[in-house]
């Protein structure tokens, strides 16, 4: 009989035990999808505030890039936010914002604004900031391999114009790219590896590094920012940072 008591009171033990476990974790499951909820909703909270300062930024540049007349300093700022945000944002969202970018990259692009490499504005003592100059970067990426055009103009008739194909690395946003072929007023000439990059540094159109890649069998580079339906902003491989408008975008 003693022992049929104990029995009865181990098990009333387990129960009890069994019962206040679960009533102690039970909580803690609702607190992990109160805590996941809470974090989706400020990794919204904080995409929706790098979206808007994008669009903020990317108005005013917009703007620039029809004007030609906005504060430099003023446009350099807010290309160097676009930068920083975007960086963020590819941080967080994952390589579909590169690739957002690379789609609307095909077609013509004329240079806006440019700080310029660090050689050039020690040569002419300052930031270069809109670029006097008709200078066309043409690409299309529904090719394979994907090419990639950059050219001076006269009017409509290009003075000097480099050609050649060009990779997208979606995980750095980063185009490299190696010119193969050049046309100066309208007389086509096939180049070896580096002999592009030290026309392109001699002229402006290229920097200082694209040399040392090339003498090395590294290609030129951009890091690509940003490009949309209007604008594109990127930054070379010489460290200047610019602006370009999409050819047939609104105009003033």
């Amino acid at each position: 009989k003693q022992s049929l008591i104990m029995k009865s009171f181990f098990q009333v033990l387990v129960v009890f035990t069994v019962a206040s476990l679960t009533s102690a974790f039970a909580p803690q499951a609702i607190s992990t999808r109160r805590i996941l909820s809470e974090s989706n909703t400020n990794l919204c909270a904080k995409q929706k505030d790098y979206d808007e300062k994008i669009a903020s930024n990317k108005d005013f540049l917009r703007k620039a890039a029809i004007t030609k007349c906005e504060d430099a300093e003023e446009v350099l700022i807010a290309l160097e936010a676009v930068e920083k945000l975007m960086r963020e944002k590819r941080k967080n969202e994952g390589e579909k914002v590169a690739q957002e970018v690379l789609d609307n990259l095909t077609g013509e692009w004329r240079l806006i604004f440019t700080t310029g490499t660090k050689k050039t504005q020690d040569r002419f003592n300052t930031k270069i900031n809109y670029f006097p100059l008709k200078a066309i970067q043409a690409f299309d990426s529904t090719t394979d391999p994907m090419h990639i055009e950059n050219a001076i103009y006269a009017g409509d008739f290009s003075l000097i114009k480099f050609r050649g194909d060009f990779e997208f690395d979606l995980k750095k946003a980063k185009v490299e790219f190696m010119f193969d072929q050049i046309e100066i007023l309208g007389f086509n000439i096939n180049l070896k590896k580096d002999e592009a990059a030290k026309i392109g540094a001699s002229t402006g159109l290229g920097s200082e590094s694209n040399v040392k890649n090339a003498e090395k069998g590294k290609k030129a580079f951009f890091n690509w920012i940003s490009a949309d339906a209007d604008i594109a902003t990127a930054r070379g491989g010489g460290g200047g940072i610019a602006l370009w408008q999409k050819v047939g975008a609104a105009e003033e």
